[in-house]
Order: structure tokens, then sequence, then C-alpha cells
């Protein structure tokens, strides 16, 4: 099982929220999972049997549910940092 390894990523994406569990994405910073929708400003919580990505569109929050077991691949965007001269 790659739990450990999809927790580690997850939490280099995301820095913890105060006075929560949960965690907000890095600024700049996107996050798709098993190749499907690509969340931007979201808030993950990392549960020990699931993780709920939470985010508001159009005026709802939104709450996607994985399972730690069913995650294929996790794929993290971020800019290109810039080399100074």
């Amino acid at each position: 099982m790659m739990k450990n390894t999809w927790e580690k990523i997850l939490e280099y994406a995301s820095m913890p929220l105060h006075g929560t569990l949960s965690r907000k994405l890095r600024n700049g910073v996107a996050l798709q999972i098993n190749e499907g929708k690509r969340f931007e400003r979201a808030v993950i919580f990392l549960g020990e049997s699931f993780i709920r990505i939470t985010e508001e569109e159009n005026s709802q929050i939104l709450n996607s549910y994985y399972d730690w077991n069913a995650i294929q691949s996790i794929r993290t965007f971020s800019p290109k940092e810039s080399k100074e001269k």
C-alpha cells in the first residue's frame, strides 16, 4: 500500500490550516488525483482510511472523498521557479 507515500506528497503540497486537522493547498499549487479533476484552492483532510478535499464553487461547498487504497496517482502543479542572475 502506498498510503505513506501519498500522505507525504499531500503534506508537501499543502500547509496546516490553523486550529484544525485540515491542510490548505500552498499558494500556486494545484492537485490532481487519479488523472481526475484539478483542485486549485482546496482544503485537504487526511483521514485514516480516506482523504476529503473541500472546495468552494459557485457559492457551494463541494467535498470529494478518496479511499487511500483507490489512489493510483497524484499529480501536483506548481509554478516554475525563476533563476536569479
